[in-house]
């Protein structure tokens, strides 16, 4: 009899590892920020080119439907990492939730930046990274379900 941890692919492992590690640091940036962590928040403002009370004065500012959908973001990827380590399929639909709320996070970050902050190529850049690694796992964790890795 072959059990599923045998069939278990080894990638799966590595990339749920991985992706978990990479989400804790959003969820960490997350929790930071709701808390107005000064320490953590200026070190984010001098590399935007702001004052820390901007940043905070920023967050602070954000409506409730915002929150929610940069939460989604944030949580459903974590969710997702979890869910794929746990070889379950609802990995799927946890980092779609999770797309969902980055897509409305990054066109109120467009639509509302902070005051004088710098639009630096690392701003954009680090976006473009959250965005290809959203999607690649979304491929990723829908290919370990259509090969049954994931049930």
């Amino acid at each position: 009899m072959t059990s599923i941890q045998a069939r278990t692919p080894w990638h799966l492992w590595l990339v749920g590892i991985l992706s978990l590690l990479w989400n804790a640091f959003g969820a960490w940036d997350y929790t930071a920020t709701q808390m107005e962590n000064r320490e953590y928040l200026a070190a984010a403002a001098q590399s935007m080119g702001v004052s820390v009370d901007a940043v905070i004065a920023h967050f602070a500012a954000y409506p409730a439907w915002m929150d929610a959908a940069w939460a989604l973001g944030v949580w459903g990827s974590v969710l997702g990492s979890i869910l794929l380590l746990l070889r379950k399929r609802l990995a799927v639909i946890a980092f779609f939730i999770s797309l969902f709320g980055l897509f409305v996070s990054t066109l109120y970050g467009i639509a509302t930046p902070i005051e004088s902050m710098e639009q630096s190529a690392a701003n954009w850049s680090m976006m473009a990274v959250i965005w290809i690694v959203l999607i690649g796992l979304i491929l990723y964790a829908r290919s370990m379900v259509k090969r049954g890795h994931l049930r």
